[in-house]
């Protein structure tokens, strides 16, 4: 199921609708990460955290739970992107060094491969054009 034009460009608005409330990317969650993914041409949805201090794990880094959660929540966008929806049925993370609060984070994630009603996808975190944290994650198709 490649990504399509018109589902690129109604990206927003099934985001909005199919994940109103996340507490990753809902932009008026008001507890919530907030972050805003954009979709590409290629398939790949980006987006920014600026990982401040209220999400401290050991003190000056990134706790790994927020970590994770953006990373479950690029694989996420990106079937959203591509006009399905899907519940984390494996999630897999590797931390490459640590996250430095105070310092932007650029989040990826791209689809692999569907079998069936299970979508395979991958993900990654970077702070100055190197890569931090990678995920990988299986998703089950949720129907709306």
């Amino acid at each position: 199921m490649p990504a399509t034009t018109e589902t690129l460009d109604d990206y927003a608005a099934t985001r909005a609708r199919l994940h109103p409330d996340c507490w990753v990317c809902a932009p008026l969650h008001d507890r919530g990460l907030a972050v805003r993914f954009k979709a590409g041409t290629n398939g790949v949805v980006t987006g920014e955290f600026p990982c401040h201090e209220e999400f401290v794990g050991y003190p000056g880094l990134l706790h790994g739970g927020v970590i994770s959660a953006l990373l479950d929540g690029a694989m996420t966008n990106c079937l959203i992107a591509r006009g399905t929806t899907g519940l984390t049925a494996r999630f897999k993370v590797r931390f490459l060094k640590p996250v430095l609060i105070g310092r932007p984070a650029t989040i990826r994630g791209w689809w692999e491969k569907s079998r069936g009603a299970v979508h395979v996808l991958s993900a990654d975190l970077s702070q100055d054009g190197q890569v931090l944290a990678t995920a990988a994650g299986r998703f089950m198709t949720y129907p709306e």
